[in-house]
């Protein structure tokens, strides 16, 4: 197994044209938010801005639209499409989407993820949410025509896979196996997070610590995963890349702050001086 190292990451990190403008650095779409759960898709939507996307869009219910929009400057926000075509469409017109930050469990926002897993051809980033809608209908990943990354936490993995039990040491061997049956990068997040690939390739993280266990700081790494994807990278390029970045910026957060103190916010805030020690 492979370290996720600064020198990797730097090799990793998409080249940024000097000259180009914002239709050059990847139009992507995250799909989240629901009532109680507001923040999610704008710390998505935020890091995604953050990560160096040209164009980020953000769906969400109707009824949170006002405070997403007004929480999310970076991005563009606006309420869902009323059809299923309609989302399909903007979706498909993307480089790659995020669908799941606070998305909730409704039935018929299950039968849509699903059926937009079925439909899509670009890439997509299946976060919280996403991930649960599909947990009792794992086919769909092996349906799949297109490339997924999957960012479950230990929980959320022990929902796709059964035999997997959180705080057991088979996390490495579980992720891969997983990776490999359903043909997806499976980044299960925690302490040492892994990059699973279904080619067999294994990654753990070495940076990160405590104060990035709070709400909202995975979603953030979800954006900056989709973000990353958008940008051209390849599906496990851009996972272990982000997760580097995610997680040095919460070391610099948690080192100036407290692990008690810092917020994700605080984590999102310090993306700029994690990505300059990529470039030094």
């Amino acid at each position: 197994m492979d370290l996720i190292t600064r020198q990797l990451a730097r090799a990793l990190l998409p080249p940024r044209n000097p000259m180009g403008h914002k239709g050059s650095f990847g139009r992507v779409y995250v799909w989240g938010g629901c009532v109680g759960y507001t923040g999610a898709p704008v710390y998505a939507g935020e890091a995604a801005a953050h990560t160096g996307s040209g164009l980020v869009f953000v769906g969400v219910p109707g009824e949170i639209y006002p405070i997403a929009a007004a929480r999310c400057p970076t991005a563009m926000v606006h309420p869902l499409p009323p059809d299923y075509d309609s989302l399909f469409r903007e979706m498909e017109a993307c480089a790659a989407v995020l669908i799941g930050p606070g998305l909730g469990r409704a039935a018929e926002t299950e039968k849509t993820v699903l059926a937009l897993l079925k439909d899509l051809s670009v890439p997509v980033v299946l976060d919280a949410d996403g991930i649960n809608a599909v947990s009792a209908h794992i086919h769909v990943l092996d349906d799949r025509r297109g490339v997924t990354i999957l960012t479950p936490h230990e929980g959320e993995f022990a929902r796709l896979d059964g035999s997997f039990l959180p705080g057991r040491s088979n996390r490495e061997r579980a992720a891969a196996e997983f990776a490999r049956r359903h043909g997806c990068v499976t980044v299960l997040k925690g302490p040492g997070t892994i990059v699973a690939s279904p080619d067999g390739r294994l990654l753990r993280n070495t940076t990160g610590g405590s104060g990035m266990a709070k709400g909202g700081s995975g979603d953030i790494l979800a954006g900056m995963i989709l973000s990353l994807l958008g940008q051209g990278s390849e599906a496990a390029e851009a996972a272990s890349c982000a997760v580097w970045l995610h997680g040095r910026a919460g070391e610099l957060a948690e080192r100036e702050l407290t692990a008690y103190a810092m917020t994700p916010l605080d984590l999102l805030e310090r993306l700029s001086a994690a990505f300059k020690e990529l470039e030094e």
